[in-house]
């Protein structure tokens, strides 16, 4: 229990690798606001799970990429937590095509929900954090923002930005007992991984020295290390979890 009465939220919980995050941070004792913005009847089941495992939990619907969406949220956590220790900035998209191909539309759909996004929600709770002298936030990125990929110039911009962010805001708020960190993982075995086909998916493995694709919950346990007093010595850093795919 090593998170034992901290309160989380963990934004794009319903479903992948927001889900793993919210039950293993409810698991080693932190109350858990699972946020969502369409995926309703998965986000309730989650929140039924932490629940039964003697945990409170929040049902917080909102779109991370807009700032009104985010101060309401942070209303929500206020009237039922009272206050927030642990921010996971998760929920994120994509809208893939190839440059050439790529609007406008496309880029700020991925830019508003993938880097807008993180702003949005670190900014309405990074003073409660300060103002309490303890708080983590870790924010998702990928392996995409770090080796780029044909048709993904809007996702591997956005989740570089991410990156960036992290470094920067994590030298601005150390002194305030508040680590900043990523985790950037691989290609991980979730719905989205599922539904691309056989080909790709081989070739993709193919590409991964350990031969296979990651699983939600070693994210998640990431994210606990990070969260918990074992990780009181690292911020500004970016975790990669990708099984050794780095080209």
């Amino acid at each position: 229990m090593r998170l034992l009465d901290r309160t989380a939220l963990v934004t794009g919980a319903s479903r992948g690798i927001g889900r793993a995050i919210a039950l293993a941070l409810a698991a080693e004792g932190a109350d858990v606001a699972v946020n969502y913005l369409c995926s309703e009847t998965p986000a309730k089941q989650l929140v039924k799970d932490i629940e039964e495992m003697g945990r409170k939990a929040l049902l917080i619907q909102g779109d991370v990429g807009n700032y009104d969406d985010a101060c309401q949220m942070a209303q929500e956590i206020a009237s039922g937590f009272g206050h927030l220790d642990i921010l996971i900035n998760n929920a994120g998209v994509t809208s893939d095509r190839s440059f050439s191909k790529m609007d406008q539309a496309a880029w700020r759909k991925v830019m508003t929900t993938n880097l807008d996004g993180v702003f949005n929600c670190t900014k309405v709770f990074i003073d409660g954090m300060m103002a309490q002298g303890w708080g983590r936030v870790v924010n998702v990125t990928s392996v995409i923002g770090q080796i780029g990929n044909f048709g993904q110039v809007n996702y591997a911009s956005s989740k570089a930005g991410v990156a960036a962010f992290t470094k920067s805001l994590a030298k601005e708020v150390a002194v305030k007992g508040i680590t900043v960190n990523a985790i950037a993982p691989g290609f991980i075995e979730t719905e989205m991984i599922s539904t691309v086909p056989e080909k790709i998916r081989t070739k993709l493995l193919d590409q991964i020295p350990m031969r296979r694709f990651g699983r939600a919950e070693e994210i998640a346990r990431a994210c606990v290390y990070l969260c918990s007093a074992d990780g009181d010595y690292i911020t500004g850093t970016e975790l990669s979890i990708n099984g050794g795919l780095y080209m």
